[in-house]
């Protein structure tokens, strides 16, 4: 049986120079318009959510309104500094749940929000909360448009995240697809035999007590579980790679043995080359989004 594929350190500098040449142009490519469209929905959000409040100086009154307003809600949540996720608000508030009807039924609920968002109201953006006094029309603009920026920037950046997950591993399945390979369903795999039968893969499936994006079970018998990593920054990179992928590695192997599976990674963005070797170290074999040839021809390899 051959071997995952091992790359030397140059080799993975190489490779990961493109990769990151790649997420560049991505970038730069990216249309400013989809940005611009988001400001210009969330200006309109936050400035319903100031004039219902009084510039957020009699909030109480409007607060269930605003509160079962799914719109008006993630506005609320950004009026903090930083702003507080759905669930560490559900935390922080003791909810189970901040879904509208929750809301309705539950007065107390729409005071704990209401005193959470209060107490971590960005002091920056809204002074004259704090200061007791009404804004001057420079500040409640500045204000608007500078919540808006952040509720955009974090929407796009969820949106690439997603966007470039979903694309990698809709490239990787048209590139078995384009080389033979056969697709089947989903399944739970408890054991080898549960695998799909040789030549076939299967998409997002539970191997053992982790979940893999892909389930490949090779020519020679063996299951090659792949995971698709998008990375945005080297820092992120960590994560990513080493504390996911590389780790559900080491659990697969443990799980299943080290002859029966070739766990694998397919990569695109930006990594640093350490973790790149510390991954190709513990059992992970690598893979490019911008060379998945690569990956079809290592794994056509099995059959000879």
């Amino acid at each position: 049986m051959i071997p995952g594929p091992m790359y030397s350190e140059v080799e993975l500098d190489q490779q990961r120079r493109v990769a990151i040449d790649h997420f560049r142009r991505e970038r730069l490519e990216e249309p400013l318009e989809d940005y611009l469209e988001h400001v210009d929905n969330y200006l309109g959000s936050f400035e319903d959510l100031l004039e219902a409040t009084v510039d957020l100086t009699s909030i109480a009154p409007a607060a269930l309104e605003l509160l079962t307003d799914p719109e008006m809600l993630e506005a609320f949540r950004y009026l903090a500094g930083p702003p507080i996720s759905t669930d560490d608000l559900k935390t922080v508030a003791e909810a189970t749940s901040v879904t509208a009807n929750r809301f309705r039924k539950d007065p107390g609920l729409v005071r704990r929000v209401v005193d959470v968002v209060q107490i971590a109201l960005d002091r920056r953006r809204f002074p004259w909360v704090t200061e007791e006094r009404e804004p001057t029309e420079a500040e409640r603009q500045a204000a608007v448009l500078a919540s808006a920026a952040l509720m955009a920037t974090r929407r796009m950046e969820t949106a690439r995240r997603h966007t470039g997950k979903g694309r990698q591993e809709q490239r990787v399945e048209d590139a078995l697809l384009a080389g033979g390979w056969k697709k089947v369903a989903a399944r739970t795999v408890k054991v080898i035999s549960d695998a799909p039968e040789a030549g076939h893969f299967c998409r997002e499936s539970m191997l053992g007590s982790r979940k893999a994006d892909f389930i490949i079970r090779l020519w020679d018998q063996r299951v090659m579980p792949i995971e698709c990593k998008v990375s945005n920054s080297a820092t992120n990179s960590v994560k990513r790679l080493n504390n996911d992928a590389a780790a559900k590695a080491v659990s697969w192997r443990q799980d299943f043995g080290q002859t029966q599976i070739v766990p694998a990674a397919v990569l695109s963005g930006v990594y640093k080359l350490h973790n790149l070797l510390d991954a190709q170290a513990r059992g992970l074999s690598l893979f490019w989004e911008h060379d998945l040839a690569k990956l079809v021809e290592w794994t056509e390899s099995a059959r000879r």
